[in-house]
Formats: structure tokens, sequence, C-alpha cells
């Protein structure tokens, strides 16, 4: 079962604090960081702009560091959100030399980060000294590997100083329940992984789901930027989708949870993206809103509290 394919049992809880309309959840998925391999496949794909992806593998030019612009934004608007931390194999280090051929290895692998890099490191611990949220992106292979989720984790932990709550699978990777139960046995509050990377809307529902009538929620996605039209091509259409997202939001007092990638508040390469997300988070505070990271609403909205007796608990 995909996160997409998942459909819950009704609707869901809808636990929005008192005195907002509805919730709007913000979450950054950490994928590529670095621009490497990618400006050779778009030189190749878009040759009306080629120089420009052949410019960015020069020494010093990395547009897909975003880090300082998203924390700017969401300074600026008041707001934090949660930024999801991927502890992946790397192509050349990690995988096999069969798979260095494989465009699905490069599509999957190539191009990942490491967790040791100082530049990482640095930017995890103004996130956390700033009151962001840092949580756990696990692994392509991990939503049905216990084991490796664990160590995933651990070293996310051991780099931050401290716990994460919980987090998304990558590319929305579920075995339900499966995966909510290796989530759950390794301490995490929620997951964020159902939904679809094509398709916005409220398609697992309005509320927060608790799949094991516990302290553990789910969080559905509603929206990822990449199920928007294009806005540096049309504008006006990719904000119809967020405003008609919204007004849903605040008449069916819902929590909304939406996933923009660090590299789409580039404004080279994903023009449009940064001001639809800016203005996705003005609207919801105009409207009365909470507005924040998946932790911090679980705080807020007292989602901690057990509905039933303390399950028994799942083997290490």
């Amino acid at each position: 079962m995909t996160a997409t394919d998942w459909q819950p049992d009704g609707d869901g809880e809808r636990p929005v604090p008192d005195g907002h309309e509805f919730a709007l959840l913000l979450t950054h998925d950490v994928d590529r960081p670095y621009k490497t391999h990618q400006s050779l496949y778009y030189a190749l794909t878009e040759p009306g702009r080629r120089r420009h992806h052949l410019r960015d593998l020069l020494p010093g030019r990395n547009p897909y560091w975003q880090f300082d612009r998203v924390q700017r934004i969401e300074d600026k608007l008041g707001v934090r959100s949660a930024f999801y931390v991927l502890d992946e194999q790397r192509l050349l280090a990690d995988r096999p030399p069969r798979e260095w051929l494989s465009m699905d290895a490069w599509r999957l692998y190539a191009g990942r980060y490491s967790l040791d890099d100082p530049r990482i490191r640095g930017v995890l611990a103004d996130l956390r000294d700033g009151g962001w949220e840092v949580g756990l992106h696990g692994s392509y292979e991990s939503f049905d590997d216990r084991s490796r989720l664990r160590r995933e984790k651990a070293h996310v932990e051991a780099v931050l100083g401290e716990s994460v709550r919980g987090g998304r699978q990558h590319y929305l990777n579920l075995d339900v329940p499966e995966t909510w139960r290796h989530h759950r046995a390794l301490g995490l509050d929620y997951d964020a992984s159902p939904g679809s990377s094509s398709e916005a809307g409220f398609h697992h529902g309005h509320g927060v789901h608790r799949p094991f009538d516990d302290e553990f929620v789910v969080f559905p996605l509603t929206l990822m930027e990449t199920a928007l039209p294009d806005p540096g091509d049309d504008y006006d259409a990719a904000w119809a989708v967020c405003e008609d997202l919204l007004v849903e939001a605040r008449d069916e007092s819902a929590v909304m949870t939406v996933l923009w990638h660090p590299r789409y508040f580039t404004d080279r390469d994903f023009p449009g993206y940064a001001d639809v997300y800016r203005d996705l988070v003005a609207w919801a505070l105009d409207e009365d809103a909470w507005v924040g990271s998946p932790a911090a609403f679980y705080d807020a909205a007292g989602l901690g509290e057990r509905r039933a007796e303390e399950p028994a608990a799942d083997p290490p």
C-alpha cells in the first residue's frame, strides 16, 4: 500500500486550538541541498537555459541551499516549520557498483548529502536554536526496515543533540500499518507521510488520525508544491489551487499540512514557488489559522493525551 492508497476510517479528529479557525502545518523535506548532477541533467533537457545550469557547476554556486531564505520568510511572518532530514545511502559510497549505471539508482541515491558534512551540521544547529523543528526523513528503504530506521533516527539525533518527534518517509513510502508500528516503537509521536506528489487535496480527511487509538498520530499531506501548476508560467492558476484548499480548511476547521522542498525557494530554477508559499502562510494567518510545525501543533492541541489504554509494546 502506498501513501496515496491508504484510506482512513472517518474524517479524523480536528483538534484546532481555541481562538483559531483551522491549522496549517508547515514542512520541508531536505532531499538534495546541493545542486550537482542536476545541472548536467537540466542542461540537456532545457537547452534554452543550458548556460544557466552549467554555471551552477562553478565553485561557490549552489542555488539549492535555501535554508537562509526559508528562515527569513518564516521569521518575517512570525512562524516556524519542520525540516525533515534524510540519512540516505549515497550512490558511489554505499551502493554496489552494478547500480552505478542504473537510472533508478541515480534518481534515488545520487547527489545525497552526509549528516557529517560540517555545513549540514551547522544549519541543523541554527534551525534547532532558532525554534524550528528538525525531524526524520526516513530513507527510501526504511519504511519496512525498523533496524535501518532506528539507525537513521539515532544518527539524526546524535547530530542534532536532541530527540526528534516525527517526520515523513522518503518518496512517501508506507507499509500501512507496519511503518507506523515502527515509528511508534522507536518513540516518534507522529508521521506526516500519507499524501501525493501529484494531486492536492484532503484525500485522507480533514483531520488527524490515530491508527492505534493511542498517542501516535498521523498528519496527512494536503499539498506538495509539485502538485501545483507551475507558478512561473501561471501564478494565478497555482494560487487558485492553494486558495481553494485554504478556504476548505477554514470552512471545515481542518488540519492542513503542506510540503515545500527547500530547493523550490530558488527563483532562478523554480520561479514563483517561494511567493506562493509566502502568500499561503500569510493568507492563513490573516484568517486566524494556527500556523507552525507538526510537533508544535501536537503539543498545542494536546495530542499526547492517550485515548485508550497503553498498548502492548512492539518488539524491538
